[in-house]
C-alpha cells in the first residue's frame, strides 16, 4: 500500500476550507473515510488513528519530516498538546472536514496546528492561521473569553509557554481591565459634570471572579499584570477576596490528632499555606486606610498561624501583624481573637505573643506621627498652636480610644483561659499609653474576671494586677463594685473609698464655680474654654493658648501632690497589714483601720469648702465604708 494519489482522493474533497466547512462537504458523522483504504496509523496517547498520507503530508510539515525521514506506515506522536481529541480536530481539518473553532477548542488547536506545522509554509489558510486569527478577533479583545482560554493553557504546558500563548492572555487582560477602568472613570465624570448621581451600572470587578478558575501560578502573573497596569487597589483587593474564598474551599484543616488524617492534613496544610503566602505578596501597598478588609487580613493571619510550623512563613506573618496593626482601628473583637497554633508549646487558647506585636506596631505608628506633627508645629504660627489639640473628637484621638476599648474586650475575652500567666496578662494591660483610656472600667472588668478564673494567683501578682487600674478613672458603679470586692488587695479597696469620697465632695461643691478641677486642693476656677467661636470673641487666640498653658502647669503640680499622698496611704495600708498579723481579733483591726480612714479625711479635706459640706461628705464616705461587702457581680 502505497501513498495515495491525487487524483484517488479529488472526489473526497470540495469546496472551500474555512472555520465552518460548507455543508456538502464531508461531516464527522463520515469520519474516518472509509472509500479509501488507509496508508497510514497514528498513534496518540492510548488512540490509535487509520488515515491517509496525502492529506496530512499536505497540510501538517511535522508528519511530512517524519514519512521522509522513514518509510513507515506507523507514527507515534506521544507529546502532541491536547491530546486525542486536539490531534482528531486537527486531522479533521486535513481531510477538509467541517471543525469548528470556540472558547473550548481554541487553546489546543492552536498548540496542536504548530506542533504539527499546519502553517502557511505548507498550505494556504492552514490551522495556524484560522487560530490565530480566531485568537485575536474573538479573544484578546475581551477579558472574559481571554480568562477561559487562559484556564485551558494550564494543561498545554510548555507548548502554550513556548508559543507565547499564556503571555499574550496575559497581557490582553491587563489592557482590557484598565480600559474599563479607565472608561468607568469617564463615565463618571460625565455624571458629575451633567448633575446627575446615577452611577455607571457596569462593576469594575465583573471580571474578577472569573479569576478563581485559574491555578495558583497563572493568577499569580494576571494580578500581578494588572497591578503593573495601574488597576485600582479596592478592585485588586475583591480579585484575591474572591480567588482566596473559592480556592480554599475544601481545604480546611481537620482534626490532627486522628491518625489517618494525618498525612491528608499535611498535604491540605502545605497547600493552604502556598496559597495563602502567594496571597499575601500579591496584597495592595499597605496603609492605614487600605483597601484591603481587616477581616480578610484576620482570618489570613489566622491561617498563617495554623498552617505553619514554629520556623516558617515567618516574613508572611510579620507581614499581616504589621497590616493589621496599620489599621487596627478598624477591627472588632473577633479580629483580634487568633487561636494559638495546635502544634506549638504553648498551652494557651490565643496567641497572645502576636497581638502584643499587632499594638505596639499601632502605638509605635501614632508615636512617630506625633513627632511629625510636632515638627510641623514648630513652623506654624502661634495663634493657630491652640486648633492643633487632639480633642476627643479628632480622628487620631477617636482611633485611640477605639484601640483602647478594644484591648479591653480582648482582656476580658483571654481573661477566662485558665492557662493564661499574670506577667502576659499584665504586658497587654500596661500596652497603651496613660492618654488611650479615658474611663477604666473596662479594664477593671476583666481584671475582675481574670481574678475569678484564677484564685490561686500569688498576692504580689494580684496587686500587680490591680496597679494596672487607674482608680481615678472609675466610674461611680464601678468604684461601688470595687469596694466591695473581695477578690482586690485592700489597697485597692482603700484607694477606691478615697477617689470616691473626693468625687462625692467636687460634686457637692460644684455649686461654688461652674469649672473645678478634681484634686485641686485650693479649688481654684479657671475660665471655661468653648468649643465654638461664639462665646471667646473677647479673649485673643494667644491669651487663650497661655491660659492653656497655664491650666497645664498646674495640673501637672496636682499630680505631683497626689503622687506624695498616695505614697503616704500606702505607708498606712502597710501598718494596717503588720497590725493584721500581729492582733488576731476582728474587732482591733476594725478600730485601726477605722482609726487610719479617719486620718485621712483630715488629711485631705478641703478648706476652701464649707464646714457643712465637709461635714456632710464625711458622713457619706462613712456610709459608704461601713456597707456591707460581697461578692462580685460581673
Amino acid at each position: 500500500m502505497g501513498l495515495v494519489t491525487v487524483g484517488e482522493l479529488k472526489p473526497s474533497f470540495t469546496g472551500k476550507r474555512g472555520f465552518r466547512l460548507n455543508t456538502s462537504i464531508r461531516h464527522a458523522s463520515e469520519w474516518p473515510i472509509s472509500d479509501v483504504s488507509s496508508d497510514l496509523t497514528v498513534q496518540v496517547g492510548s488512540s490509535n488513528f487509520c488515515l491517509h498520507k496525502f492529506p496530512l503530508v499536505s497540510r501538517s510539515g511535522k508528519i511530512r519530516k517524519l514519512l521522509t525521514d522513514s518509510k513507515t506506515s506507523n507514527i507515534c506522536l506521544s507529546n502532541a498538546p491536547g491530546g486525542s481529541e486536539a490531534f482528531e480536530l486537527a486531522a479533521k481539518f486535513c481531510y477538509g472536514i467541517s471543525t469548528e473553532i470556540n472558547l473550548l477548542n481554541i487553546a489546543k488547536l492552536h498548540c496542536a496546528s504548530h506542533y504539527l506545522e499546519m502553517t502557511e509554509d505548507f498550505s494556504e489558510e492552514n490551522l495556524a492561521t484560522k487560530t490565530e486569527h480566531f485568537l485575536k478577533e474573538t479573544i484578546f479583545p475581551s477579558i472574559s473569553n481571554s480568562i477561559i482560554v487562559l484556564h485551558h493553557c494550564e494543561t498545554l504546558t510548555p507548548v502554550s509557554e513556548d508559543l507565547n500563548l499564556v503571555n499574550r492572555l496575559i497581557i490582553a487582560i491587563a489592557n482590557n481591565a484598565c480600559k474599563e477602568q479607565l472608561t468607568s472613570g469617564l463615565l463618571k465624570l460625565d455624571y458629575t459634570f451633567s448633575g446627575t448621581n446615577i452611577e455607571p451600572e457596569t462593576p469594575l470587578n465583573w471580571w474578577g471572579k472569573s479569576l478563581a478558575v485559574l491555578n495558583l501560578d497563572f493568577f499569580q502573573r494576571v494580578v500581578s499584570a494588572v497591578k503593573s497596569k495601574g488597576l485600582r487597589q479596592d478592585v485588586i483587593s475583591k480579585i484575591l477576596i474572591s480567588y482566596t474564598n473559592k480556592s480554599l474551599q475544601g481545604l480546611l484543616v481537620r482534626d490532627p490528632k486522628l491518625e489517618k488524617e494525618r498525612v491528608i492534613d499535611l498535604e491540605l496544610k502545605k497547600k493552604q499555606r502556598l496559597i495563602v503566602e502567594t496571597i499575601v505578596r500579591l496584597l495592595p501597598t499597605q496603609g492605614r486606610r487600605s483597601s484591603v478588609p481587616m477581616a480578610f487580613l484576620s482570618s489570613l493571619l489566622k491561617m498563617v498561624i495554623a498552617t505553619s510550623s514554629s520556623a516558617s512563613s515567618g516574613s508572611c506573618r510579620s507581614d499581616l501583624e504589621r497590616r493589621i496593626g496599620l489599621q487596627l482601628d478598624q477591627a472588632i473583637l473577633e479580629d483580634v481573637l487568633i487561636p494559638i497554633n495546635p502544634n506549638g508549646i504553648n498551652n494557651t487558647m490565643y496567641d497572645i505573643d502576636s497581638i502584643l506585636r499587632i499594638f505596639s506596631i499601632f502605638l509605635n505608628l501614632d508615636e512617630d506621627e506625633e513627632e511629625e506633627e510636632h515638627h510641623h508645629r514648630q513652623f506654624r504660627d502661634e495663634t493657630e498652636m491652640i486648633y492643633d489639640f487632639d480633642s476627643p473628637g479628632s480622628p487620631k484621638q477617636s482611633s485611640i480610644l477605639k484601640v483602647s476599648k478594644l484591648m479591653d474586650n480582648y482582656l476580658a475575652e483571654i481573661a477566662l483561659d485558665p492557662n493564661l500567666t499574670t506577667s502576659k496578662f499584665i504586658a497587654l494591660a500596661e500596652l497603651l499609653p496613660d492618654h488611650a483610656r479615658i474611663v477604666s472600667d473596662g479594664l477593671y472588668r476583666a481584671v475582675d474576671i481574670y481574678l475569678k478564673v484564677h484564685p490561686n494567683i500569688k498576692d504580689s501578682e494580684r496587686y500587680r494586677l490591680c496597679k494596672t487600674i487607674d482608680s481615678q478613672k472609675l466610674s461611680q458603679e464601678a468604684c461601688s463594685h470595687a469596694a466591695q470586692n473581695e477578690r482586690l488587695p485592700v489597697q485597692m479597696a482603700v484607694q477606691v473609698l478615697y477617689f470616691e469620697q473626693i468625687r462625692l465632695r467636687n460634686a457637692m461643691s460644684s455649686s461654688i464655680g461652674p469649672t473645678q478641677f478634681l484634686f485641686s486642693s485650693n479649688c481654684q476656677q479657671f475660665p471655661q474654654r468653648s468649643g465654638s467661636g461664639a462665646g471667646s470673641g473677647a479673649i485673643s487666640p494667644r491669651d487663650n493658648y497661655a491660659s492653656v498653658r497655664r491650666e497645664n502647669r498646674e495640673l501637672k503640680l496636682e499630680v505631683a501632690r497626689m503622687r506624695m499622698r498616695l505614697t503616704d496611704l500606702e505607708k498606712d495600708h502597710i501598718s494596717i497589714k503588720q497590725e493584721l498579723v500581729k492582733s488576731n481579733p476582728g474587732i482591733k483591726l476594725f478600730k485601726s483601720f477605722a482609726k487610719k480612714i479617719s486620718k485621712l479625711n483630715s488629711l485631705f479635706s478641703f478648706s476652701s469648702l464649707k464646714p457643712s459640706l465637709s461635714g456632710k461628705a464625711s458622713s457619706e464616705s462613712r456610709f459608704l465604708f461601713q456597707r456591707k461587702r460581697r461578692h462580685s457581680v460581673s
